[in-house]
């Protein structure tokens, strides 16, 4: 019987300013720092994977093309309209406006250094 994988465990975004990295993350998606993080990058209690924002493995350029370049990460909300005004408030780029989709409403938005992060109602 072949192995399989449960899907992801963890997502880490490869940054050059990790302190404006985690920042972004704690002031605009309302993330909490995990209470211990591996050196070189800042881990958050998200669930049910963890999301972190580290420095770059070594080979990895991140001058090269825009971060994340053909990789979609969504995120789950339960208020489409008021995380997307929450947003615009601290003056984040919408890339595309609250739109439906099969998962329920959904828009995009440039997040810390550029990455592309897309966020769907839930519920």
């Amino acid at each position: 019987m072949p192995v399989s994988i449960d899907g992801p465990d963890f997502i880490a975004l490869q940054v050059r300013d990790l302190e404006a990295a985690a920042e972004f993350c704690e002031k605009n998606l309302g993330l909490r720092r995990a209470p211990a993080s591996p050196p070189g990058a800042v881990v958050f209690d998200t669930k049910p994977v963890a999301l972190a924002v580290r420095d770059p493995l070594p080979g990895t350029d991140l001058d090269v093309g825009r971060p994340g370049l053909g990789v979609a990460l969504w995120f789950a909300t339960p208020d489409t309209q008021a995380f997307h005004d929450q947003l615009t408030a601290h003056g984040v780029e919408i890339l595309t406006p609250i739109s439906p989709s099969p998962f329920g409403p959904m828009f995009s938005f440039v997040g810390p250094e550029g990455y592309v992060l897309t966020v769907h109602q839930t519920g």
